[in-house]
């Protein structure tokens, strides 16, 4: 589904419903698309979704880390007016983890932190999910271990992939990121965080697995961990009915 892009200074961002504030942030290889799920199902329970285009592959290098995005994400949320501990981030893959450094830095500015998929403590298979240039039939085996359903993988999503490996720019800022989010692995940052935190993780997650999410409810101090069966690293896309029930309900228990 195709979603107007407005804009707001140096921002580009979707907007829609009104009501509480959710901001999703997508990964490295993933678009706004990745969010359809949420968008359609949040607006109509009194929730405004507004999910900023991260400059991925658009920064200079030397800029092109977690850090530069979670300040990003920081200055969106003020652009965009809202006061303190007002916004619930929802962050999958390289996104959750930017919503985990933007949480740790700028605590004042987020009411309640959703991660899914999120690197920020097992980067080793992080470095790994990321293909390098190859065959369109290895970049497709790649993108399908994303998911536990090989068919979630569209050509569509296929392509992408395809054409940003091989696109040099995108190829080096793409290693970039992935560096940085080795070096910086968040573990002794993690029980410092007490925001609300809501982990919906798929049990069948190669690129982050179910280990991963146990790690960050151990260590986080305020988290409650939930699973989806048959779903692999993106349990929004593969999952969207059980993802947005899950987030929903944790959303009205909190009162958020």
């Amino acid at each position: 589904m195709t979603h107007e892009l407005k804009q707001n200074g140096e921002f580009k961002y979707i907007d829609i419903g009104e009501g509480k504030p959710i901001i999703p942030l997508h990964g490295l290889m993933g678009g706004l698309s990745n969010f359809d799920g949420v968008f359609e199902f949040f607006p109509k329970k009194g929730y405004r979704i507004l999910m900023p285009q991260l400059p991925i592959y658009s920064l200079p290098l030397i800029k092109t880390n977690v850090k530069t995005y979670s300040k990003y994400v920081a200055k969106f949320i003020k652009q965009m007016g809202f006061d303190e501990k007002e916004v619930i981030l929802v962050g999958n893959s390289l996104g959750g983890h930017i919503g985990l450094l933007t949480t740790r830095l700028y605590p004042e500015l987020v009411k309640a932190l959703v991660i899914t998929g999120s690197s920020g403590l097992y980067e080793s298979a992080m470095g790994e999910s990321y293909p390098k240039r190859g065959s369109y039939e290895y970049i497709k085996q790649k993108a399908e271990d994303v998911f536990y359903d090989p068919k979630v993988a569209t050509k569509e999503i296929v392509d992408e992939v395809f054409e940003t490996v091989n696109d040099r720019n995108k190829l080096i800022r793409t290693l970039a990121i992935a560096k940085s989010a080795i070096r910086h692995n968040m573990a002794k940052d993690l029980p410092k965080m007490d925001t609300p935190t809501c982990i919906i993780w798929g049990r069948n997650d190669i690129v982050t697995p179910p280990n991963v999410a146990e790690e960050f409810n151990e260590l986080l101090p305020d988290s409650e961990l939930f699973w989806i069966d048959k779903c692999g690293h993106a349990a929004m896309m593969e999952h969207p009915d059980e993802f947005n029930k899950i987030l929903y309900e944790w959303l009205q228990k909190r009162g958020f």
